[in-house]
C-alpha cells in the first residue's frame, strides 16, 4: 500500500488528486503549507511525497532542503507550474527525485510514482519480487569503495558516506559499469528514467555532488571526466 503525502495549496488540484489516488487504491493525505509538510514528512509515516514549490510559510525548495538535511530519503516528486529549466535543476539539486510540470496528465503522474517507488525498493505491483531481486546482489565494490545495496550504505575505506537517493542511484550505475564511459544521456535515462532538455546541466550537478562525497577527501580520485563523452568510474592512479 502506498501512503502518499500531497503538499498542495490549490484546493481544486488537491480534490482531483484525491479522487485519482482513491481510484488507484492509494492512501493519501494532504497538507497546504510547507511547515506542515516538514512535520508530516519527518514523522516517517509516508513512503512518497508529491510537493508543490509555491507554498505558504515554507517554499517547496525549503521543504526539500530541510528534510534532506535531516537525511530523510523519502522519494519526492515535485509537481509545479514553474517551467524554467533553472527551477527544475534547482529542485533536483536540493533533493527532488523527479519533476512534473502543471498542467499534467494523471496517467503520467501515476506512472512516475510507480517508477520512483520501484527504484526506492517499494514495489506497487509486487514488492516481494523486487525484494527477491535485490537479495541476489548485496554488495558492489571498486577499489576501496563499497556499496551495501540492501542497507543502501556507502563506505570508502573505513569512512561511511551519507547520500541522497539520486546520488545512490548514480553511484550504483557507475559501480555496475566500472571503467566504462557513461554518457550524459545514458545517465539521464538511467537515473531519472526519461529525457530532460539535453542542454540541462542536471547530470553535471549530480556528478559534482557525488564527487564531493566520494573523492574530495581522498587522495585517489575515482570519478573521471571524459570531455565530450561523459564520465567514468576509474582510478586516477597510473
Amino acid at each position: 500500500m502506498i501512503n502518499l503525502l500531497v503538499v498542495e495549496d490549490d484546493e481544486i488540484i488537491s480534490s482531483l488528486l484525491k479522487k485519482g489516488f482513491d481510484e488507484l487504491g492509494y492512501q493519501s493525505e494532504f497538507v497546504n503549507n510547507g511547515e506542515g509538510a516538514v512535520k508530516k514528512i519527518v514523522s516517517g509515516q509516508f513512503n512518497f511525497v508529491i510537493l508543490d514549490l509555491m507554498l505558504p510559510r515554507l517554499s517547496g525548495i525549503q521543504v526539500l532542503q530541510e528534510i534532506r538535511n535531516q537525511n530523510i530519503k523519502t522519494p519526492v516528486l515535485v509537481l509545479s507550474a514553474k517551467q524554467n529549466v533553472e527551477d527544475r535543476v534547482r529542485a533536483l539539486e536540493v533533493g527532488a527525485d523527479d519533476f512534473l510540470i502543471k498542467p499534467f496528465a494523471f496517467s503520467e503522474l501515476s506512472a512516475r510514482i510507480k517508477s520512483l517507488m520501484r527504484r526506492h525498493s517499494y514495489s506497487v505491483e509486487d514488492s516481494k519480487a523486487i525484494k527477491a531481486s535485490a537479495e541476489t546482489e548485496k554488495f558492489l565494490s571498486y577499489q576501496d569503495l563499497k556499496f551495501d545495496l540492501l542497507k543502501q550504505e556507502v563506505r570508502r575505506g573505513d569512512t561511511k558516506i551519507d547520500m541522497h537517493a539520486k546520488e545512490l542511484s548514480l553511484l550504483e550505475y557507475f559501480m555496475k559499469n566500472p571503467e566504462n564511459v557513461l554518457s550524459k544521456m545514458m545517465i539521464l535515462e538511467h537515473v531519472w528514467g526519461y529525457d530532460f532538455d539535453p542542454q540541462t546541466n542536471v547530470v553535471d550537478v549530480l556528478v559534482c555532488r557525488l564527487r564531493n562525497k566520494i573523492d574530495k577527501d581522498f587522495d585517489t580520485k575515482l570519478i573521471q571526466t571524459r570531455r565530450g563523452l561523459g564520465y567514468v568510474l576509474k582510478s586516477d592512479q597510473k
